[in-house]
């Protein structure tokens, strides 16, 4: 057994005054989500760097804050229509309730009993989020709030209470710095803005000034402010800072907030229209990265699509306008960036990071506020983008029936999707297709016409999860590999109640050390865990196909492991090898995981052509399985079936969990309901036995597949495991001329040969031959190849790419700084 690798660096956080905000005020629940969101507006000047413009006119103030108040009533509309009659109720139902439950006796201590004291950050915070929904129902036609005396006198009253108590400048920031500089101000400059022809001057210039001391200018941490804002903490604090200089009338303070998303203080060190190499920001390769090392596309980075977004609408064709030429880098974000990971309007979970804790901001609500985002970019973006932005979203919100966007999102959203939606000379998009390496950020997303599959994969560069102030208390294996099947038949399988129940000890791709696990993240502050493998990715061929791979070196145990996924045109094949520990404890791999829902139809699990018992509560082994169906999703292929006495190999599992969000998410502002949540499950797992010595495992996925079908699949072998070690592990796909290989180290497999640690693709067909090649690992400078075919000559290769034709031909790829990208060629 090879000795035990040094312990991975724990858990590393951050106290509450530096640490990582939480964003589930601005993004969590109908209201919060598409309240945010932008009316069509005209498009953005071309020129950038103009002086920053002179106080405006009167007129310039007044059109300006008309246009805010717009962003979050929606402007006008017709309260008849179904749907917008359906938000409205959805707005209505909030803020009455929030309304009854208002504290306005004269001695209170808070706005609301749960939300008690109001001099705490979290409650104040919270308070303020609560009191913008209010004065939006207030100021929205046709609402029991709508133009009440009553109401407006109370609002008015109520921000008096909360900036005596609570939000002042006079107090210095404690606990949470989010709630200071984002949270609180963002929400009260918002309530400001709806209530601005009522406010009395003095209480104006008391909130604005408050929001100056806490949130000055978006560039700096105010808290520490050696820390330059990035990513989507300085879009947010653009808006804020826009809309106290719209309030006070201050133009040098609305162009501050727009030079803020270009970073002119640093000379755009800091912009949002760049790609970054390291740290937060959007990635050349797609990949967005905020606190450092999270992927975070689903929750940062839509926050950061949404609020500067909507700055370049809220400041059109004004003086302050947002003119950077680099705002092309936010367009192309919306086709590399985030098309890749939304599958039929849902957010992949992979990149979603600690929200995937959040009872109200699940995989349907993140995925409608990035839509919304998308459609309100497309407002005033370069009609070609626009074009092509619509139909995507129209081709979204027609196939998702399951959780239906129409439903999650308030007025403001809802007018631009009804347009999108009704109007006939936009097509409905397809499905995107393709395999998406984001090496920037360790995650591969697979897709195909029915169905996509995301790797979550982590490295001493990404973390393999993040958690605190509460939440994602056990996501301690989401980074490990963990495997993400999306079915357009079956869109609610994470998002109707999976994190509140699945067993987070068996996460489907994972191979886990079964110790018991402490809670994560349960005190202030955020913080991350990044193991110390280096290899965490893989190459993409001819946008087809795709082979991952990652070391595992679990966190707290002795476990290794070597993991690789072979992505092809329907099936996705999994191998582990080298799987070795030694401290006492079984170590498992897990096939799948299938949330089978409360009361959904019965799902019938075959094994090698026979029905398994239906019944909770039903286990066996089952290890001379060959292949095994689960109706209603697909169909799993074990190649190496032969049969173990020992009762190891693969095991199943019906079970009913119960949960509650409250397990898995405490903050003070997302923290989960204590109500039993009761999903059943169908687990397939692979048990390695105590303590392995160089275990491995070989499955394959077959999405979609008939039981029919999974049986002539497993019989007639289309796909070949050619090696599976601690050196290689590799394919080959006969009827597709494909072999795939990754290399861990120099070797051969399968008639390729390498020099170094490496993933390959080659594939033989009768147009020529195209290769690709990856070092995952960022460990090697150049690579040599060796085909295990004749080559003539080059077609087209990369400039990092060199040919040596002949029976045994080399390749040789300069992979050396190219960030774990994959190099291509095509050959003859």
């Amino acid at each position: 057994m090879p000795a035990p690798a040094p312990s991975p660096a724990p858990f590393s956080g951050s106290n509450g005054s530096a640490g990582p905000g939480r964003r589930a005020v601005l993004t969590a629940g109908v209201v919060g989500a598409a309240s945010v969101v932008v009316p069509s507006v005209a498009g953005v000047g071309t020129a950038w760097g103009a002086a920053p413009a002179q106080a405006g006119s009167e007129d310039t103030y007044d059109t300006l804050l008309t246009r805010a108040a717009a962003q979050l009533t929606g402007g006008d509309f017709d309260a008849a229509d179904p749907d917008f009659a359906a938000a409205l109720k959805t707005l209505d139902t909030q803020a009455s309730g929030w309304w009854r439950q208002l504290d306005r006796s004269a001695g209170r201590t808070a706005l609301w009993a749960d939300l008690s004291p109001a001099s705490d950050p979290g409650n104040f915070g919270q308070s303020y989020t609560r009191l913008r929904t209010l004065a939006t129902a207030w100021a929205t036609p046709a609402t029991s709030l709508t133009g009440s005396t009553e109401t407006l006198d109370t609002l008015l009253d109520a921000l008096r209470f909360l900036h005596e108590t609570g939000y002042r400048p006079g107090r210095p920031e404690s606990g949470n710095w989010w709630f200071w500089e984002i949270g609180a101000p963002r929400a009260l400059m918002d309530t400001c803005v709806l209530l601005r022809a009522h406010l009395p001057a003095d209480d104006l210039s008391a909130y604005t000034a408050t929001v100056a001391k806490f949130c000055p200018d978006p560039d700096r941490r105010t808290n520490a402010p050696s820390l330059a804002e990035t990513g989507a903490n300085r879009a947010d604090k653009a808006v804020i800072v826009a809309l106290r200089g719209l309030l006070a009338r201050d133009g040098a303070t609305v162009a501050l907030a727009r030079d803020g998303l270009s970073d002119v203080r640093d000379n755009g060190r800091n912009s949002l229209f760049q790609y970054v190499t390291s740290g937060d920001g959007f990635y050349e390769d797609g990949s967005f990265v905020q606190h450092g090392s999270v992927a975070y596309t689903g929750t940062y980075g839509s926050v950061l699509l949404g609020s500067a977004g909507q700055l370049i609408a809220l400041l059109a064709d004004s003086p302050w306008a947002v003119t950077d030429p680099k705002t092309s880098v936010l367009y192309e974000a919306v086709d590399r960036t985030f098309a890749p990971v939304v599958f039929d309007g849902l957010m992949m979970d992979a990149v979603r990071g600690r929200a995937i804790s959040r009872e109200k901001a699940r995989d349907h609500n993140d995925g409608a506020a990035t839509l919304s985002h998308i459609l309100q970019l497309a407002s005033g973006a370069p009609a070609e983008y626009a074009r092509r932005w619509r139909a995507m979203a129209k081709g979204w919100m027609r196939r998702n029936r399951n959780t239906p966007y129409l439903g999650l999102v308030g007025i403001p959203a809802l007018a631009r999707a009804k347009a999108v939606l009704d109007d006939a000379s936009i097509p409905a998009g397809d499905r995107l297709t393709g395999h998406f390496v984001f090496a920037d950020m360790d995650r591969v997303v697979h897709r195909r016409p029915g169905w996509a599959l995301a790797l979550s994969l982590s490295s001493k560069r990404i973390a393999a999860y993040e958690a605190g102030n509460g939440e994602n208390l056990h996501g301690w294996y989401t980074g490990d590999g963990m495997t993400y099947l999306y079915d357009g038949d079956d869109l609610g399988r994470f998002g109707d109640g999976f994190w509140a129940t699945v067993d987070p000890y068996r996460l489907p791709g994972t191979t886990v050390d079964t110790r018991a696990r402490a809670d994560i993240g349960s005190g202030g502050g955020t913080g991350t865990y990044r193991p110390r493998n280096a290899v965490a990715g893989g190459a993409v061929l001819d946008a087809r196909h795709g082979a991952a791979a990652m070391e595992l070196l679990a966190d707290g145990s002795t476990l290794r492991a070597r993991k690789a996924w072979f992505c092809l045109d329907n099936a996705v094949v999994a191998l582990g090898a080298g799987i070795s520990a030694s401290d006492g404890r079984t170590i498992e791999t897990v096939v799948e995981n299938r949330n089978l829902y409360a009361d959904g139809p019965a799902r019938r699990l075959t094994v090698d052509g026979r029905a398994q018992p239906g019944h909770d509560g039903w286990s066996a082994p089952l290890p001379d399985a060959r292949w095994a169906h689960l109706s209603g999703s697909g169909g799993y292929v074990f190649p190496d079936h032969a049969g173990r006495a020992d009762g190891l190999g693969l095991r199943a599992l019906r079970e009913e969990r119960i949960g509650a969000w409250r397990d898995i998410n405490t903050g003070a502002d997302t923290g989960g309901s204590t109500s039993p949540v009761t999903r059943r499950y169908l687990t397939l797992w692979l048990d390695h036995g105590v303590s392995p010595a160089d275990a491995s495992y070989a499955y394959v996925l077959l999405p979609g597949a008939s039981a029919a079908a999974t049986a002539v699949w497993a019989h007639a072998r289309p796909m070949r495991i050619v090696a599976n070690n601690a050196t290689a592990q590799a394919v080959e796909a006969r009827r597709d001329g494909l072999l795939a290989a990754h290399f861990w180290a120099p070797g051969r497999a399968g008639g390729l040969s390498s020099s170094g640690s490496c993933t390959v693709l080659v594939r033989r067909g009768h147009g020529g031959v195209s290769l690709a090649v990856a070092d995952p690992g960022r460990a090697e400078s150049t690579l040599d190849v060796e085909l295990p075919f004749p080559v003539r000559g080059v077609v087209r290769a990369d400039d990092t790419v060199a040919v040596r034709p002949g029976r045994r031909p080399v390749v040789t790829v300069r992979v050396g700084g190219s960030r774990g990208r994959t190099h291509v060629a095509e050959l003859r």
